[in-house]
């Protein structure tokens, strides 16, 4: 098997392996750093790894699993192709390998399917030709002053002395 390069910072990937091994070792991939062995990498990051058996997507599929909880697009997808595989399978997205160059040198039990690149929204835009767009175009705010106003605490004071005085004249 050819060892497979993870480009530095490499975004929106993610690889498809089928594992050919008994569910006892492939539920044991899901312990720390079990991965980081079978892959031949070290420092994977586990939240970014998914291992399950097929089975367990019941109607869903392999190909729903990853049109509709991964973001896969159709022209990407072999719909024959996903639905022939059985047993468990390893999902590893990019995030997986936190930024880092990586060479995976896969175990003989674990065979890579394919690799898909998820949707990404282009945040880029053209420049804004339109008036408001420019520089100081918006209405301009007046200065305020800035000198506190004491009126409030004024009334306040005359309505708790009045209070206060009223409940004096009261008692006495």
């Amino acid at each position: 098997m050819n060892d497979l390069n993870i480009a530095p910072y490499e975004r929106g990937v993610l690889r498809l392996f089928h594992l050919d091994m008994r569910p006892e070792e492939a539920k044991f991939l899901r312990e720390p750093g079990a991965v980081d062995q079978v892959l031949g990498v070290t420092g994977l990051d586990a939240e970014q790894i998914d291992i399950f058996p097929v089975s367990d997507l019941e109607d869903l599929g392999l190909y729903g699993y990853l049109h509709d909880g991964c973001g896969i697009s159709d022209d990407q997808l072999n719909r024959e192709k996903l639905d022939a595989i059985k047993g468990w399978v390893l999902v590893v997205r990019s995030a997986a390998f936190r930024g880092r160059e990586a060479t995976l040198t896969l175990d003989p039990r674990v065979r890579l399917v394919d690799l898909f690149t998820e949707a990404v929204t282009n945040w880029s835009g053209g420049k804004i030709e339109t008036e408001s767009a420019l520089p100081f175009s918006g209405h301009q705010i007046l200065e305020q002053d800035t000198n506190p106003r004491r009126i409030g605490s004024a009334i306040l004071a005359v309505a708790f002395v009045t209070v206060i005085g009223g409940l004096l004249w009261m008692i006495l």
